[in-house]
């Protein structure tokens, strides 16, 4: 089969597109075709070592952990799943990834495809939408009423965390940039901040969540905007402990663990229309290199997905 792989920690030189065997499957996994996959920022930090002292890899490693495609072959012990599903994942980090024609997951960690979209949208949800699931729904069990500011709206898991939380009745704001204003209002974003020109600090109070998916500054804002008992859950880094006691806000901070069963919920916001793909991007995948390249951009518009098949 055709994958890319790396050989080493590095730039995006070391990125190589190969004939490599098909992997074999345990038996509570299932091999998938791969139509389509997607790239996360965790892709290419993986790529440069940024994450070696949590995951051990062997080399060579396929990287990308989001998928969408059909099952070739079941596992002895499999019983969900069928040969011929059309299925998505955002699959086990610590295994190799989707940067290829075949892939082998976990029964526990796929949900059946939302019906309605193509396999290069259901791509682009698994990683972004799981990781906004567990921001609101898990930890900040977000509410009707409540109000939220998404940072980043316009990137991959700012763009479904503002549906998401559209979804769940919230009232939401979002920063991004002049460009990309208009993107986010027609993803349901209430209030929009143009950072370029507005401090969002200076303009939103008494905000129930903050979702961070920038860090640095714009973290340490973020406590300024929180009403008494609100919450700080970043993607990024863990938010000042002390600063959270003085502000009397709960800080949080969480590393993605995939689930299923929670796609199999986010595949039905999809199925019923309350959540729409956001498909920025597409490379193929000899052009991997040029989708790290975007992606460590930080400038992004939705999600950037590699076709595959």
């Amino acid at each position: 089969m055709k994958a890319v792989i790396i050989e080493n920690y590095g730039g995006r030189d070391q990125l190589k597109l190969v004939d490599t065997p098909v992997p074999e499957i345990r038996e509570r996994d299932v091999l998938v075709e791969v139509h389509s996959a997607s790239v996360n920022p965790v892709d290419w930090k993986v790529r440069e070592g940024r994450l070696k002292a949590r995951i051990t890899y062997e080399f060579p490693l396929i990287l990308g952990w989001d998928l969408a495609g059909v099952i070739k072959q079941v596992g002895s012990h499999v019983t969900k799943f069928r040969v011929g599903d059309e299925v998505f994942s955002r699959p086990d980090i610590s295994r190799n990834g989707t940067y290829a024609e075949y892939t082998v997951v976990e029964e526990n960690l796929l949900a059946i495809k939302p019906s309605n979209l193509t396999f290069e949208e259901a791509a682009s949800v698994p990683l972004a939408g799981l990781t906004a699931w567990e921001a609101l729904v898990e930890i900040s069990q977000l509410k009707t009423g409540d109000k939220v500011l998404i940072h980043a709206g316009a990137g991959g898991v700012g763009g479904y965390a503002i549906q998401l939380a559209k979804s769940l009745g919230a009232y939401v704001a979002t920063t991004v940039s002049g460009r990309n204003v208009k993107f986010v209002k027609e993803l349901g974003a209430d209030e929009v901040i143009d950072y370029g020109l507005q401090d969002f600090s200076k303009v939103l109070h008494d905000f129930d969540v903050v979702f961070d998916t920038v860090g640095g500054e714009v973290q340490t804002k973020s406590f300024e905007v929180l009403k008494e008992n609100g919450i700080l859950v970043s993607i990024v880094s863990p938010p000042n402990q002390e600063v959270a006691l003085q502000k009397k806000v709960r800080p949080e901070y969480f590393f993605l663990q995939p689930d299923g069963e929670k796609l199999a919920k986010l595949a039905n916001l999809f199925e019923t229309g309350d959540m729409k793909p956001i498909v920025g991007s597409v490379f193929s995948l000899s052009e991997v290199a040029k989708a790290h390249e975007l992606s460590e951009s930080g400038h992004a518009q939705g999600k950037i997905v590699i076709k595959i098949k």
